[in-house]
């Protein structure tokens, strides 16, 4: 199984109310956003788009951090994802998602406080990305409940472990934290662990 299964005390996925489109949805050519001034890039993408990143970086073990600005635990955790990177260089590779856009606005209206934290914590070595779909929408396609969310993935695509709230309960009996995320990497990078077996659905 490849990158198409993308299915923690987490931030639960927020509660909006539809806003109904008042004019045809920007291109993407539209969606396009000027690089804010300097430090870290921040880039716009939906749901396939983000699969299509995790696939071009086959080869490499990934590691997907799925977070918000507004969830207190994303934010206490994320400087690990840094470490990770920084520790591993391009024996990894680190995305960062961020789930900021609930639907109010524009997606990039989001962009600078998005970009102020990861600025903040020196994130300009990982691929920083902003969902532009928002953030009901972006939670059933990734089958998430709550945020942080950290995917990890071998060289071959394949889903080696999900760290969420119900595999930190059922697994751990504690939230999760980096140096489980970090153990994970370290076994992949041995050689030494194998792939979840994917839902029968997905068989």
């Amino acid at each position: 199984m490849l990158f198409g299964l993308l299915l923690g005390v987490g931030c639960s996925a927020p509660v909006t109310t539809p806003v109904q489109p008042t004019a045809e949805p920007a291109s993407v050519a539209q969606d396009v956003v000027q690089p804010l001034p300097a430090g870290v890039t921040v880039e716009l993408v939906d749901h396939a788009e983000l699969l299509s990143r995790l696939a071009d970086q086959r080869g490499r073990v990934v590691v997907l951090d799925c977070w918000s600005t507004s969830c207190p635990p994303c934010v206490k955790e994320f400087p690990g994802l840094v470490a990770l990177q920084a520790e591993f260089g391009d024996q990894v590779a680190c995305l960062s998602l961020s789930l900021d856009y609930e639907g109010f606005g524009s997606p990039a209206e989001r962009l600078p406080a998005v970009k102020g934290f990861l600025d903040e914590v020196g994130a300009a070595a990982i691929e920083n990305l902003l969902a532009r779909e928002d953030a009901d929408t972006m939670y059933a396609k990734l089958e998430l409940d709550s945020v942080p969310m950290v995917s990890v993935w071998d060289r071959e695509g394949r889903l080696i472990k999900r760290f969420d709230d119900n595999m930190a309960s059922e697994e751990l009996g504690r939230p999760f934290t980096y140096a489980d995320v970090r153990q994970v990497v370290e076994r992949l990078l041995a050689g030494a662990l194998a792939p979840v077996a994917p839902k029968e659905s997905e068989q």
